[in-house]
């Protein structure tokens, strides 16, 4: 295929196995993210990528082609950061011109790169600025420039806004995929933030203790994530020890909160989870879950309330302009348990409901 293709990746330091056999591609002119928690893999697997590091087995393939033979120079690929160390002693025009000047370019050429690439990034005109008077959003921005202006086959990005505030994060998130998309770019986008992997990416390959647990877009992970690893790591809370059953039209599990009919589940333990964005106040649902209201967390635009079901927490997310009864009341809520409740056979650890307070 065109682009980037990770075959079977494989790399141990010592008895620490840090990848154990992934395997993906990135189209030309896509973005796909690397998103897990630290130590597991994500930045090993860039180095093995950029030729830094040789993989103990696998390939990496660019257009079809083995990149094995090929020395990090020569496979121009660009990488940029979180701590993107511009130069302090050359100005910006210095810092995005300096690899350029590596390559040989002629100075119209790299005057006229320069120029396109700062416009790119949004900083026309910034070519004499010191960059040591720059804020981190636009020290980010030059270093975003510099790493696009020798126009690499594919830029990775390792965690490129973790030493920013949230709020300037969150801006310039939007930002740098309007950028990815604008030049084409193809680009991997490693991060530990969800948020920042499904705004930035198309596709997102999730990774665990150095194993892919799910590849797929940000929509379909979130709405259906492929493990108990992938939902916990997606902040989702609502796992509860399960049990499928015969009942006489069928299936059904067996869940803290009651029972409900499932499909094509061969019988026996498993672990059930409940999204807390698909439930409603809505009477006319299929389930109906009826506990007491013990705690409202605000969160801007939603919220977050804590309802005790026989002992069982359970954490719902409703709009904030929703009506909800007062601490200590009833409260009832519906679902649709065909397109709410996920189960999975296979879990690393126990599940354990969380305990009302």
């Amino acid at each position: 295929m065109s682009g980037l293709s990770i075959l079977d990746i494989r790399k141990a330091f010592g008895e620490k196995h840090a990848l154990r056999g992934v395997s993906f591609e990135v189209p030309q002119g896509s973005t796909l993210a690397v998103l897990g928690p630290s130590g597991c893999g994500k930045s090993t697997l860039l180095s093995i990528i950029a030729g830094l590091e040789a993989p103990d087995g696998g390939d990496v393939l660019w257009d079809g082609d083995s990149l094995a033979r090929i020395p990090p120079h020569r496979r121009n690929f660009g990488l940029m950061f979180q701590d993107f160390a511009l130069f302090p002693h050359r100005n910006v025009f210095g810092n995005i011109s300096f690899g350029l000047q590596m390559l040989g370019w002629e100075d119209q050429k790299i005057n006229s790169r320069v120029r396109e690439v700062l416009e790119l990034v949004g900083l026309p005109g910034y070519e004499k600025r010191d960059v040591n008077t720059l804020s981190g959003g636009e020290g980010q921005r030059v270093a975003l420039a510099r790493s696009l202006a020798p126009q690499p086959r594919l830029l990775m990005l390792d965690e490129p806004l973790g030493s920013l505030d949230r709020n300037l994060r969150e801006r310039l998130v939007l930002d740098l995929r309007s950028i990815l998309l604008a030049s084409q770019q193809t680009a991997i986008y490693v991060t530990h933030d969800q948020e920042e992997a499904f705004t930035v990416a198309g596709q997102v390959v999730v990774m665990n203790a150095g194993r892919i647990e799910q590849i797929g877009s940000p929509q379909e992970i979130y709405t259906y994530p492929a493990s108990v690893f992938v939902a916990r790591f997606l902040g989702q809370s609502n796992l509860f020890a399960g049990q499928v059953l015969q009942a006489q039209s069928g299936f059904e599990v067996a869940t803290p909160f009651g029972s409900f009919p499932v499909t094509n589940h061969p019988t026996g333990p498993v672990t059930v989870l409940l999204r807390p964005d698909a439930l409603t106040l809505d009477p006319g649902g299929q389930a109906q879950i009826l506990g007491e209201l013990v705690q409202l967390d605000f969160r801007g635009q939603t919220c977050q309330a804590l309802i005790c079901v026989n002992g069982t927490a359970l954490r719902i997310d409703f709009p904030s302009s929703t009506s909800l009864p007062g601490i200590g009341e009833q409260i009832q809520v519906s679902f649709n348990p065909s397109k709410t409740l996920l189960i999975f056979h296979e879990s690393e650890e126990p599940t354990r409901a969380s305990v009302c307070p």
